[in-house]
C-alpha cells in the first residue's frame, strides 16, 4: 500500500503524523508547510490542507478534481480577529455600521466566518464599505479578491497601503485579520479587539450554532480515492489518532504559558473534551451554516447538496478512537 503525501501547516494536532507516531502514520507521508497548500496545482501532492471557502466554491463551479474529507485542519472563533484602536467608541459587531472595514482576503473562509457575526448582528455587506489588501507591509502584494465580483462597496486598498497604518491613522475603522499584526499583544500596542471579552462572545457563538468554526478541510484528489477508496476511512482515521495524541501531550505540557493548564482545563469546561470533531454527523450543520453564509454574501448562488460536497461521509472508526 502506498503511503499518500499530504500537505499540511505544522498545526499541533497534525505533527504525530509527521512524526510517526500516530497510528496509521505508514501509510500517510505529512509535508509541512509554511503557506497553505494549493491542492489543485501541486502535482507531488495527493491531499492538502484546503481553503474550506475555496473548496466549496470550486465545487460549485462543477470543479470535482478534489474531494474533502471531514477533517477540518484549522478551525477557529472569529470574534477575536477583528481588532480596532484602543481609543475607539466600537465594542461589538453591531457598531460596525456604517464604518470602513479592512480585511485580507474576500472570498476567505475566515473572513466569511467573520463577516457572518456582522450579519448575525444585521450589519450587511452593504451597510459598510470594506477595504481588501495587506495587513502589514511585510505582506505579500496579491489578488486579496479571489477573482470573485464583489459588491460596489468592496474595493482594494489604495496604492497597496498596509492596513495596520490606514487603521492607525483613522482610515479604516476596524479590521479583520486571521492572526494579529506584530506587537499587537505588547503593553503598548496602539489596537485592541473589538469585543472587550471576546470569550464571552466566542462562547455565546458555540452556545447559538454548537460549532467552532471549520476553515481549512482535508481536501484529496479525487483521483486518488476513486482509486482507492479505502484511502478515505485511513485518512480520517490517522487524522483522528493524532489528534488525540496532541489533546494527550498537551495535558501533560502545559507550560505554553504560565497560564496554559487554566485556559485547558476552562476551554473543556465550555466545549467538551473533542471541541474539533472529525466525522461528517459532528460537522454537518456547521458546513451547512458556511454554505448559508456564502450564498448570503453572494459568492456562491445556491446551496449544494452534502452528498456533493462530501460524498465520503466518514466517521472516525472505533478503532482509531481507542
Amino acid at each position: 500500500m502506498t503511503a499518500l503525501t499530504i500537505g499540511a501547516r505544522s498545526w499541533d494536532h497534525v505533527i504525530p503524523i509527521a512524526l510517526g507516531d500516530a497510528p496509521g502514520s505508514e501509510f500517510t507521508t505529512l509535508e509541512r508547510r509554511d503557506l497553505t497548500p494549493n491542492i489543485w496545482n501541486e502535482a507531488g501532492l495527493d491531499g492538502s490542507e484546503t481553503s474550506l471557502s475555496s473548496y466549496v466554491r470550486a465545487r460549485a463551479a462543477g470543479d470535482d478534481s478534489v474531494t474533502a474529507l471531514p477533517v477540518f485542519i484549522m478551525r477557529g472563533f472569529r470574534h477575536r480577529c477583528i481588532i480596532t484602536r484602543k481609543d475607539s467608541p466600537l465594542e461589538t459587531a453591531a457598531d460596525l455600521a456604517g464604518t470602513r472595514i479592512g480585511l485580507t482576503g474576500w472570498p476567505d473562509s475566515g473572513n466569511t466566518w467573520t463577516r457572518a457575526i456582522l450579519r448575525r448582528e444585521g450589519v450587511g455587506i452593504a451597510d459598510a464599505e470594506w477595504r481588501v489588501g495587506a495587513l502589514t507591509a511585510a505582506h505579500p502584494i496579491q489578488d486579496r479578491m479571489g477573482g470573485v465580483e464583489a459588491p460596489s462597496t468592496v474595493a482594494p486598498t489604495e496604492n497597496d497601503e498596509p492596513m495596520v497604518e490606514m487603521l492607525a491613522r483613522g482610515a479604516l475603522d476596524a479590521v479583520m485579520t486571521p492572526f494579529a499584526p506584530p506587537g499587537f499583544y505588547e503593553l503598548d500596542s496602539p489596537f485592541r479587539t473589538l469585543y472587550r471579552d471576546n470569550q464571552a462572545a466566542e462562547r455565546n457563538w458555540f452556545d447559538t450554532t454548537g460549532y467552532i468554526p471549520g476553515i481549512h478541510v482535508l481536501a484529496v484528489k479525487t483521483a486518488v480515492l476513486e482509486a482507492d477508496p479505502a484511502a478515505a476511512q485511513r485518512l480520517v482515521d490517522v487524522f483522528a489518532a493524532a489528534q488525540t495524541l496532541s489533546y494527550q501531550r498537551r495535558a501533560k505540557m502545559l507550560d505554553v504559558t504560565p497560564w496554559q493548564n487554566d485556559a485547558f482545563e476552562s476551554a473543556t469546561a465550555a466545549f467538551g473534551d473533542d471541541f474539533s470533531p472529525i466525522g461528517w454527523n459532528a460537522n454537518a450543520t456547521m458546513v451547512a451554516d458556511f454554505q448559508t453564509e456564502l450564498v448570503e454574501q453572494g459568492l456562491m448562488a445556491a446551496p449544494l447538496a452534502a452528498t456533493d460536497l462530501f460524498p465520503y461521509a466518514v466517521e472516525v472508526s472505533d478503532a482509531a478512537r481507542a
